[in-house]
């Protein structure tokens, strides 16, 4: 057994669903202290934060993720206990084991085994875990991130463990992720009985049109990085359940994910300008969920595609597709973020698996990607 399944193993073991954090933060920390890092817990209101760090001089590489886990689901429809993982066919199968204590695994060992190579590097080593990913993410990456910026302590290079792969190991990296806006829209009307609307103001009947528009609207042509801004209704709701009453109020939320072709508020204003030219009666609230970022060309870019190729001999695709990540908090303060994971087609299922090679291949990416930027 390698030192990579074994811990993810162990890591998996703990049901670590969100926020909670079951000690995955303290097996990997003690590993990370014993090789010269600098343990400093970050606790805030439910969620338990990891910032560890070896040395003090720049640059500063990061290894960034999450050791929360989503929820199981039917147990009835899993193969085998989600939180008691068992290697099947070469594959490790339990909760986490793709997204992502697969890739924890994989940085902790990589960093050990780059540390044991290389004990006088370059820079700096760091890694900033949360158990706060899958959930609302309010205690978790942004408030380490707060705590760093306030403080000065500039991250240069970002590595996200997300599972970015697609078909095998590292075809795909993240190197940016587009924005996400969300809005709660209500229509007010006034509620009647539908056998006499001239004495009610139905407010579906009024938001249709509106919403009608905003659906087929073409926001930008996205650009070489990125594709065309999405506008989706996710929830909709209006009236009592009964068919005899015209609703009081309809209730909509929409989010857009957004290229780096608009902003937040460009969006914003094209959205009120409509719901106002349809003459709409509305509250609206906005929730702005992340920034989109880039990492173009640049170092980071190009140690991890030359290590994912020396290691796996696949060639890598950067992408921005998907939903976001935490890195969302990272790249604002200035640094370069890729996301580099395993296989994603599991993520969130039941009998969620991960090639055991693949981990192995990951771990080398990680120390060729750690020895490219600390080595020169």
């Amino acid at each position: 057994m390698s030192d990579v399944i074994d811990l993810t193993k162990e890591l998996i073991s703990r049901p670590s669903v969100t926020p909670l954090d079951e000690g995955c933060q303290e097996l990997m920390a003690r590993r990370l202290a014993a090789i010269g890092f600098n343990i400093e817990p970050m606790v805030f209101e439910d969620t338990t934060n990891l910032w560890a760090r070896r040395g003090s001089e720049g640059p500063l590489f990061c290894f960034a993720g999450h050791t929360d886990v989503v929820p199981v689901g039917d147990l009835n429809r899993w193969h085998t206990p989600p939180f008691e993982p068992v290697e099947i066919d070469g594959y490790i199968h339990g909760r986490g084991a793709a997204d992502m204590k697969g890739s924890l695994a994989a940085m902790v060992v990589a960093a050990e085994r780059f540390v044991a190579e290389h004990p006088d590097h370059q820079g700096s080593i760091a890694f900033l875990i949360t158990s706060d990913e899958e959930g609302p993410f309010i205690n978790g990456t942004v408030r380490v991130i707060d705590t760093l910026e306030a403080r000065n302590e500039k991250i240069t290079w970002a590595l996200v463990g997300e599972p970015s792969s697609t078909h095998l190991l590292g075809d795909v990296v993240k190197n940016g992720r587009r924005g996400s806006l969300t809005g709660n829209l209500t229509v007010k009307g006034i509620q009647g009985h539908v056998a006499y609307p001239h004495l009610a103001d139905n407010p579906v009947h009024k938001a249709a049109p509106a919403l009608a528009e905003l659906a087929r609207i073409e926001w930008d042509k996205g650009n070489e990085f990125f594709p065309p801004t999405s506008f989706q209704i996710a929830n909709i709701n209006g009236g009592t359940g009964a068919s005899n009453v015209i609703p009081g109020e309809l209730k909509v939320m929409f989010n857009f994910r957004y290229s780096t072709e608009v902003t937040a508020e460009i969006l914003i204003s094209r959205v009120l300008g409509i719901l106002d030219a349809h003459g709409l009666d509305y509250d609206i609230d906005w929730v702005y969920n992340g920034l989109p970022f880039l990492t173009g060309e640049g170092p980071l870019l190009d140690a991890t595609r030359e290590a994912i190729f020396e290691v796996t001999g696949n060639h890598t695709d950067p992408q921005t597709t998907g939903g976001t990540s935490d890195g969302r908090f990272i790249a604002p303060t200035g640094a370069q973020v890729i996301e580099l994971g395993p296989v994603n087609a599991t993520i969130h299922k039941v009998n969620e698996c991960v090639k055991a090679s693949d981990l192995e291949l990951l771990t080398g990416c990680y120390q060729r990607i750690l020895e490219k930027l600390l080595c020169r």
